[in-house]
């Protein structure tokens, strides 16, 4: 049986204060395992990118704990945090983040770089990640003559280039015509698959969301069981 990798417990994160303060999440339960693909699932402002943040410790809650592998998020320290971000978990957005006149290869590797690989092992291994997606070619392009589906492949390159346990991918199709999005899906879906990476995707997307083993609806900062917002259902 699969361990617990992710866990968050009662969660709530509110942004503003008085008039214009905003609950973003009202005490969130979730348990995320080792090796499985799961859909945090809800229309704009419903809360799920706040929770993807969350567990993914690019955020703190305000109340509530979040773990990683048993252990609280908010006893690590700065250098900890960064060492789980880093070689621990992979990102992949709707926006690309790219950096546009850097080569592909020198945007693939920055996590490497940031880590203290050195210059010819971290080559190596973007090298190798490229070469998996099918983009060797393009690594002395600049970012910014890609195609969308392209940079995107590029950004989940550079998500695994630390062989990360996690990828989170927040719309990571919204940005690409039907076409080019089913082939970035069908790649996460196979890192999934045959290399046990654990993939927790953010969407509006019901068809996406149905590829995935487990979908949690969020509403209103909550989970819900039987979500009746305008476009999507369970």
């Amino acid at each position: 049986m699969s361990g617990i990798l992710l866990e968050a417990t009662e969660i709530t994160r509110s942004y503003g204060r008085g008039a214009a303060r905003f609950d973003a999440l009202k005490g969130v339960d979730l348990r995320i395992l080792e090796g499985e693909s799961v859909a945090i699932v809800g229309r704009s402002g419903s809360g799920k990118s706040t929770l993807m943040h969350l567990l993914a410790l690019l955020d703190q809650p305000d109340a509530g704990t979040m773990q990683v592998a048993g252990a609280d998020a908010s006893t690590l320290n700065a250098r900890q945090v960064n060492r789980i971000r880093n070689q621990d978990f992979g990102f992949v957005f709707q926006q690309f983040f790219l950096t546009p006149n850097a080569t592909v290869l020198d945007n693939v590797v920055l996590p490497l770089k940031i880590a203290g690989v050195p210059r010819r092992e971290r080559t190596a291994r973007g090298m190798a990640v490229l070469e998996q997606l099918e983009l060797a070619d393009k690594a002395k392009n600049k970012a910014v003559d890609l195609s969308g589906g392209q940079k995107q492949r590029v950004v989940i390159a550079r998500a695994l280039a630390n062989d990360p346990k996690v990828i989170f991918a927040d719309e990571p199709t919204g940005n690409l015509d039907t076409a080019t999005g089913r082939l970035v899906e069908d790649l996460l879906f196979t890192l999934n698959k045959e290399r046990g990476i654990t993939l927790v995707i953010v969407t509006h997307d019901l068809d996406l969301a149905a590829r995935c083993e487990r979908r949690v609806f969020i509403q209103d900062g909550r989970e819900v069981r039987s979500p009746e917002f305008a476009g999507v259902s369970a």
